[in-house]
């Protein structure tokens, strides 16, 4: 949930949605070789954030493709953050993926990005598509948090202003630290999109990068996901002394060395 003012070249949009729906989504593309990296990040962030460009400087110096954007609501792209859902959102991952990425893709999620990276995968499972799936690098990832990580840890207090107003403003300690809205259609349509009740099989190799003093998504959470998953080729690393953001230069390096050993 950093940002910095690492943008970059001008950003490119694509449009996502239709009628109201209807939103134009900024990405950043670099070209290079393959497996291009791709970029999912976090609840509330965009794509100008410390891991993002860190990233996009190593795939700079290696000749690598790269593709980050911004989730409608966030960042450069257009929408009202407070009108997003999951499933907004993965449509938003969804359409850049297909429309902006070529042959097999490391892709990077995270926090809110882990989910959507694993949500991507189930998508592009479903149809073939002109790219795929090299590996997943996770970092702090959180699945289900809208149901896990708020709803069940909210007081009755906050569920009854969400339930009654419809929206509920979290304090923030990122950023700006301006609060930022909770909202009952997002704790809602998030129940369209859980995972962890199942097995997730995403078909390719996953490295899950935890905090373990992250106060915003638990070590634990990262252990259940990782029960999830298939056994073969998932690899958790425990960063005992990291927090949620995993932005030290030692967190971008173990970060890189996971997208490295994956391709």
């Amino acid at each position: 949930m950093t940002n910095s003012t690492a943008a970059g070249p001008d950003p490119l949009f694509i449009e996502v949605g239709e009628g109201d729906a209807a939103r134009r989504i900024a990405v950043r593309a670099r070209a290079g070789s393959a497996p291009g990296l791709f970029w999912l990040g976090g609840f509330n962030s965009d794509m100008k954030g410390t891991k993002a460009a860190a990233l996009d400087g190593w795939a700079a110096e290696h000749g690598r493709a790269l593709v980050r954007f911004d989730y409608s609501g966030h960042g450069e792209s257009s929408g009202k953050f407070i009108d997003g859902t999951i499933g907004r959102w993965l449509q938003d991952s969804v359409a850049v993926f297909t429309q902006c990425c070529r042959g097999p893709q490391v892709v990077i999620g995270s926090s809110m990005g882990g989910w959507m990276a694993l949500l991507l995968a189930r998508e592009l499972g479903k149809q073939p598509q002109k790219a795929s799936l090299a590996g997943l690098v996770l970092i702090a990832p959180a699945p289900d948090f809208t149901e896990e990580l708020m709803w069940k840890g909210f007081s009755p207090e906050i569920h009854h202003e969400i339930e009654s107003n419809g929206v509920w403003l979290r304090p923030s300690p990122y950023g700006d630290g301006a609060p930022y809205p909770i909202t009952r259609t997002l704790i809602e349509e998030g129940r369209n999109h859980l995972l962890l009740g199942g097995s997730i099989d995403v078909g390719c190799p996953v490295r899950i990068l935890q905090g373990g003093q992250d106060p915003d998504v638990p070590w634990q959470h990262a252990f259940k996901l990782v029960h999830r998953l298939p056994a073969d080729d998932v690899v958790l690393t425990m960063i005992q002394d990291g927090d949620h953001r995993l932005s030290r230069p030692q967190d971008i390096a173990r970060i890189i060395a996971a997208v490295a050993e994956i391709g």
